[in-house]
């Protein structure tokens, strides 16, 4: 599978899906320090920046995946939820424009679930309609990263369409309780996945602020309530070095560490460690990594993603 990054930041879907060989034929991203990781780490794969700008960027490759999560604030309850009629908002138009240029047979787009709800629903509604108009089948799903075996409430909605056939599109979100990734712990009462999810399908008509700054509260995650907790794992068996003491006393909470930020979003320790402004890689920093890494998606998420699209892609 050929993809094509919008929006790339420091490129969740690149380290989610890798290892199964798909190809990046191209990224997207204008903040400094996101270009700085990218092309650190991936320098043969050309950032073409602006979207904005895709009418002048020269693919010699087929796409057979667009993928990008837009620019959230202008639907987040946080903001001021200026939906399309904000800037930001609007490129969530111009993912459309791309797809209409490339058009990929997959599509994946991420944003907040505060989009559902933005100007009563109808910029969400505009984004799925224009979908339809361009022929694609879709299906969205609000899925929540701390299912997928990081230790974080992360809930984001997610849209995958299928060109030509919405039941594609739903095969890749939706999968019986029975196979489902971590299960929800036993102190939900099976409360489970169906209380986690916003969903739907068609062909018609702890939080990433805290990760952000690195503030988040530890007692809980480390020996608290969810000391039997899959979701803890990564915390928990990792070496934290001068960190330790801080974790292990059950009444602390202080601001994570950078490397602490990427457990919490599936990136490998130290990915976000670059060298920077001339500096080397020992002096990368905190801030922007933790900005970085508070605006990408979850690598378990996009991961469980990429390998549904290649299951159903191979069986339809």
């Amino acid at each position: 599978m050929n993809y094509l990054s919008i929006c790339s930041g420091i490129e969740a879907a690149t380290v989610a899906w890798h290892h199964m060989g798909w190809k990046p034929v191209g990224f997207s991203e204008v903040e400094p320090f996101p270009c700085a990781v990218l092309a650190h780490h991936y320098p043969q794969v050309k950032n073409f920046g602006d979207m904005t700008k895709f009418k002048e960027w020269n693919l010699h490759e087929p796409v057979n995946v667009l993928v990008g999560g837009t620019p959230c604030q202008a639907f987040s309850i946080a903001g001021k939820r200026g939906g399309l009629d904000d800037p930001r908002g609007s490129l969530m138009l111009t993912y459309l424009a791309i797809a209409e240029r490339y058009r990929p047979q997959w599509l994946v787009w991420e944003n907040v679930p505060g989009v559902l709800s933005s100007n009563r629903g109808r910029d969400f509604g505009t984004f799925l309609g224009s979908l339809v108009k361009l022929g694609y089948g879709f299906a969205y799903r609000v899925l929540d990263a701390q299912w997928f075996g990081v230790a974080q409430r992360r809930r984001r909605v997610f849209v995958v369409g299928y060109f030509g056939n919405a039941e594609c599109a739903a095969k890749v979100l939706f999968e019986s309780e029975s196979v489902c990734r971590n299960p929800a712990p036993s102190r939900e009462k099976r409360e489970g996945v169906a209380a986690t999810i916003t969903s739907g399908f068609g062909s018609r008509g702890v939080d990433a602020d805290q990760i952000a700054n690195g503030n988040y509260a530890l007692r809980m995650i480390a020996f608290g309530e969810y000391k039997n907790d899959q979701t803890a794992s990564c915390l928990k068996t990792r070496d934290y070095k001068d960190a330790t003491d801080l974790i292990a006393t059950s009444s602390e909470v202080r601001r994570l560490t950078p490397v602490e930020c990427e457990r919490l979003q599936g990136f490998p320790d130290r990915y976000t460690e670059i060298p920077w402004r001339k500096k080397p890689a020992s002096d990368c920093p905190d801030g922007p990594r933790y900005k970085a890494l508070g605006n990408s998606m979850a690598v378990p998420v996009m991961r469980w993603i990429g390998e549904r699209i290649e299951q159903v892609d191979k069986s339809f």
